[in-house]
């Protein structure tokens, strides 16, 4: 109980700390919604999508997309987020929330409650 306390608690001031980000810089928001959409469309790992962000090693995620040309579309699109002259502020959010994880960030910045997310660790 005091764990779901605790995680629902989190997930609260991630979803803060996204509506501070969207004040603060709109376009880079604006940007990250797409690209967790693209992700969630494509049936992609989030952790996919965050490692790329976050520069980080992705061998544990690689999708499984049997056409290049859509994975380097996939790319191009993170990569044009990645290029947002803001992208510090998003990679910060990422990292004060890393136990929260990238897939729930992004279920949040996609519009779930943070209610809803409690117990849905087996999202990637």
């Amino acid at each position: 109980m005091i764990t779901t306390l605790r995680s629902i608690d989190e997930l609260k001031e991630a979803k803060k700390a996204l509506a501070d980000l969207q004040d603060s810089y709109p376009i880079l928001c604006e940007k990250f919604v797409h690209v967790a959409g693209l992700t969630r469309s494509l049936q992609l790992k989030y952790q996919y999508m965050g490692c790329l962000i976050m520069d980080e090693n992705s061998d544990d995620c690689l999708p499984n997309i049997p056409y290049s040309s859509v994975l380097r579309l996939y790319k191009r699109e993170v990569k044009m987020l990645k290029n947002d002259e803001h992208i510090g502020a998003l990679k910060e959010l990422f990292q004060s929330f890393k136990e929260t994880g990238y897939a729930k960030i992004s279920l949040l910045a996609l519009g779930r409650s943070p209610e809803s997310l409690i117990g849905a660790s087996s999202i990637k």
